[in-house]
């Protein structure tokens, strides 16, 4: 833009009268929808490149198209790492050239001059992945623009604008994560459940809940609550698993081994895996209460999630639906997991275990009181108490191998 106080005459004909851009004009398409299920990214994006497209010189196109289908709330490199074949069924109209990360990544060798969006929050909600992108854009010689902000006028008006818009979307992001968040512990709080129901118990819709009106995106879902899985066999393998850790002190591996020799027993689909059997264990939602907030699933990354701190978690105040074991068992359990973590060694069963699997023995427990518990060792019963002193652990192992 050329100065309103210029020379008193005409001096455009020297050669250092304009500094002369010789880069051409690029200008790429930036956008973002949060959800494929509650809003239509194939009439969204669209609707988002009409009102940025304003924003070109007469004559202008686009050169290319980077939007996501994500939460505002990831930064960039969280961002369209959704396979390919999803944004493909979504049948958006507008070309697809890579997400928001992919065009930070690339601005710079395409050439991209400017990068045009209806709005800031399009980039991001949080102010500070917005700041951070448009300082990396910057970096590489590219202006971002808003479609949004005023035309002319001074630096600072246009500045004020773009910060006061910013601060907007993180506010509106904030108050959206307090409502969910109260909603969520709400949830939790009735004994609803959230997420997948464990191995041994199936979510069946709650009858009793109130009823919910149709909300803006359709009916909304309904509430449901754990009951018993109708296989009673998931049940006490549950709680046999969980007895295995607990007392026994075994690994993963080895709670595998006595569950898939007795699959009548101890069914399950495919088969046990080991996070499949660590997973059950710190699940507490086997003492019979509704937990939340036990993972922060939401990391753009599929199958991937983030394990809260257990002072985050949201407890309902009573148990909601039959546990399959007590909460002080729970904690037991936890607690041989942190030891068995730490490195610490087996309990007594463990050695009695090891020595029959060389034998080629396996040791089965077969019904337990407070005191004692019965065990099948190939093909002879041994009552044993609880805890096992270690001069009975080396007696039984002797008279296991007296006997083959």
């Amino acid at each position: 833009m050329p100065s309103q106080f210029g020379p008193p005459i005409d001096l455009s004909d020297l050669a250092n009268y304009q500094q002369a851009d010789l880069r051409p004009r690029r200008p790429v398409f930036v956008g973002r929808v949060s959800t494929k299920d509650n809003q239509n990214p194939a009439s969204s994006i669209p609707r988002q490149v009409v009102l940025a497209s304003e924003r070109l010189e007469p004559g202008e196109e686009f050169v290319a198209f980077y939007w996501d289908v994500e939460s505002g709330m990831l930064p960039p490199e969280m961002r369209g790492l959704g396979p390919q074949e999803m944004y493909d069924a979504l049948s958006v109209p507008t070309p697809r050239d890579g997400g928001l990360q992919d065009l930070v990544d690339r601005a710079e060798h395409l050439g991209v001059t400017h990068v045009l969006a209806e709005r800031s929050d399009r980039v991001a909600r949080a102010m500070l992945t917005t700041l951070t992108v448009e300082h990396q854009l910057q970096q590489a010689g590219v202006e971002v623009v808003y479609a949004n902000e005023p035309v002319g006028g001074t630096e600072s008006g246009r500045l004020r604008a773009r910060r006061s818009s910013q601060v907007d979307a993180e506010i509106y992001r904030t108050t959206l994560m307090e409502m969910s968040t109260g909603g969520q512990i709400q949830h939790a709080i009735n004994g609803w459940n959230h997420g997948y129901p464990p191995y041994p118990y199936v979510a069946v819709i709650d009858e009793n809940a109130p009823a919910q009106e149709r909300g803006r995106f359709g009916v909304n879902r309904p509430k449901r609550k754990l009951e018993p899985h109708p296989d009673s066999r998931r049940f006490e393998a549950a709680r046999e698993l969980c007895r295995l850790r607990r007392e026994e002190h075994l690994k993963a591996a080895d709670i595998i081994a006595i569950l898939a020799a007795e699959p009548d027993r101890y069914p399950i689909e495919d088969r046990w895996t080991h996070n499949r059997v660590e997973g059950l264990l710190a699940n507490p939602k086997l003492t019979g209460y509704q937990v939340y907030n036990r993972k922060a699933s939401r990391t753009g990354r599929e199958g991937f999630s983030r394990l809260n701190p257990v002072s985050k978690w949201v407890w309902s105040p009573e148990v909601v639906h039959e546990p399959v074991i007590s909460l002080q068992e729970w904690k037991q359990a936890q607690e041989v997991t942190a030891g068995l973590r730490a490195g610490q060694g087996g309990g007594p069963l463990l050695r009695i275990r090891a020595a029959a699997r060389q034998l080629g023995l396996t040791v089965t427990a077969v019904r337990s009181s407070d005191t004692h518990t019965l065990y099948q060792i190939g093909g002879r019963q041994v009552v044993l108490p609880t805890p096992i002193p270690d001069m009975v652990v080396q007696q039984v192992i002797e008279d296991m191998g007296s006997a083959t």
